[in-house]
């Protein structure tokens, strides 16, 4: 018999466990480093990158080679996935569903069970509750896209089968909890079962019988005495009127941080955003009011002229009324006057601190006790801009509050208006042509790619025939997309010019703005309501994903 070796086993044993250990081994590190990895890294955010990151983005001057996206605008409302903020104000207003409609089916088969025949139907009754359930149900059938929230009792239209009627609502593509209003005229028949049925619904704000009174404020188009001009009327559900300090000891009880105006002024909008933004974030760090000057000008890239214009208000573009509940703000004139009147009645003057330089830092400041933290921006440029407080360290500290910052309901109400002319069932396309599809250098192919022809070849095989189709564009020429026209229903933004024309709400809703003065319906505020319904279109083409090769930001940028 042969004798076995017993020296192998446990050698060969060891060699195992030597192995085995020194596997583990490398995948505990392995996964240690994953771990690591998957911890500390976060991918790329347009909207959420480094502080610096987005400085770059929002502030490049025109001497740059790659400029900034000016035909589109984007605000707080449109960033609202990407920034989580608390439950919409709205949270308490239950949607209209099909459950809340069948429950109040149930509630109204209750109440006229006693009722034989259809001897109460031979008359439309408008008050009848039946007719706003059918107009409920019809309208949850015919607008998918649509949230409604509540509805006004239906009242007589201008025949006997015809009733107005009145809801609010919101667009569920729009990120903020705003809520509009629309009013349509319905004609009624008898259906089965001795109950309405709907036979014709009217359009776009058709049941005028419905619309709510506006409130008439005894001002003149003019701003003089003319008796006979007209009263301008205001929308009673915006309220952007410029909020009091109050009494004098209010003023003194508050803490704020004033800045005064710097290089930002007369810069794109998308930087006067960035250093808006900054300084209301330090305030909001600072636990201070922050005092807003409401005087905003509008850079010269937005005007036809080219010209820079002074003297705009931060209301015709954005929400006042929506930033007053988000944050602590005084109007500058309102808190200088206060200030000024303090000083002038009492021998203790306001304690003020001074800061002059950006490099001193917001948590320099955190502990200071003065009523008021002035910063000024005196130097040159680019140190004297706004946003400059809010870089290096700052940026650790400092959060931008987007979620203050929304367009100007009036804006938006055009841009629902547009919306619900096509019965928010279009398809969108954006454009871009102007100075880039000139500029062959960084954009070689834009002007080609973007030709009546090539439009029509390209969009034919991306959106159905005749559709609603609506475009965003800034385009000069109004008949350069009429070869479209064969194959789709084109919209164009002016070919809404009545809603900023000057029998419009917003045209009245202004001028109040503006001391009775009539206010252009400008550049920025074309971009912004092409923007906004842009977002709306079911099917959505862009420029520099869909219609053309070029990149975005000029060439080898893709």
């Amino acid at each position: 018999m042969k004798e076995t070796n017993p020296g192998a086993d446990p050698i060969g044993q060891n060699l195992i466990k030597l192995i085995s250990n020194a596997c583990f081994s490398v995948f505990v590190f392995s996964v240690l480093i994953f771990t690591v990895i998957a911890i500390t890294y976060q991918p790329p955010d347009p909207w959420l990158e480094s502080a610096p990151a987005l400085t770059k983005l929002f502030t490049q001057t025109e001497n740059a080679t790659f400029k900034i996206d000016d035909t589109v605008a984007k605000t707080g409302e449109d960033l609202q996935t990407e920034i989580a903020r608390a439950v919409s104000p709205t949270a308490d207003i239950k949607p209209i569903t099909e459950e809340v409609i069948e429950k109040e089916e149930v509630e109204v088969s209750n109440m006229t069970l006693k009722s034989s025949g259809c001897e109460d139907l031979e008359v439309v009754n408008c008050s009848d509750p039946r007719v706003l359930i059918t107009v409920e149900k019809f309208n949850l059938r015919l607008f998918k896209s649509i949230v409604f929230l509540d509805y006004q009792t239906p009242v007589n239209g201008s025949k006997q089968d015809e009733c107005d009627v009145s809801w609010r609502f919101r667009n569920k593509k729009e990120k903020s909890w705003r809520k509009y209003r629309d009013f349509r005229r319905f004609k009624f028949a008898i259906g089965e079962n001795c109950s309405y049925k709907i036979v014709h619904a009217g359009g776009w704000h058709s049941g005028i019988n419905a619309r709510r009174m506006r409130i008439r404020v005894n001002s003149t188009r003019s701003g003089g005495n003319n008796p006979r001009a007209a009263p301008l009327v205001r929308d009673d559900e915006i309220n952007d009127t410029i909020p009091s300090l109050g009494s004098e000891t209010n003023f003194r009880k508050g803490k704020y941080l004033y800045y005064s105006r710097g290089g930002d002024y007369c810069k794109g909008m998308n930087h006067y955003m960035w250093s808006f933004l900054c300084g209301l974030g330090e305030a909001m760090y600072l636990n201070r009011t922050f005092v807003m000057d409401l005087s905003v000008c509008l850079a010269g890239n937005y005007n036809p002229d080219g010209k820079d214009q002074e003297g705009k208000d931060f209301r015709f573009y954005f929400d006042f009324e929506h930033l007053k509940e988000e944050a602590s703000i005084v109007e500058e004139g309102e808190f200088l006057r206060d200030w000024k009147k303090w000083d002038r009645s009492h021998k203790k003057k306001v304690p003020v601190k001074k800061v002059v330089t950006h490099k001193m830092t917001p948590m320099q400041l955190r502990k200071d006790k003065s009523t008021i933290i002035w910063r000024q921006f005196d130097g040159q440029e680019p140190e004297n801009y706004w946003y400059r407080v809010c870089e290096g360290q700052a940026a650790k500290y400092i959060q931008r509050p987007w979620y203050a910052l929304w367009k100007s309901k009036r804006l938006m109400n055009i841009v629902t208006d547009i919306s619900g002319r096509m019965d928010w069932d279009f398809d969108a396309v954006h454009v871009i042509r102007g100075e880039k599809a000139q500029n062959k250098v960084l954009w070689p192919h834009l002007d080609a790619d973007t030709s009546p022809d090539e439009l029509v070849a390209k969009l034919q095989g991306m959106i159905q025939p005749w559709r609603n189709l609506y475009i965003a564009t800034n385009e000069p020429f109004y008949n350069y997309f009429d070869k479209l026209r064969s194959h789709f229903k084109v919209h164009l933004l002016d070919d809404y010019k009545e809603l900023w024309g000057n029998t419009s709400d917003w045209y009245n809703e202004t001028m109040l703005l503006n001391s009775g003065r009539p206010v252009e319906f400008d550049g920025y505020m074309r971009v912004a309501v092409d923007t906004e319904v842009l977002y709306r279109g079911k099917t959505r083409v862009e420029t520099f994903y869909n219609l053309t090769s070029d990149c975005k930001d000029g060439i080898n940028t893709c």
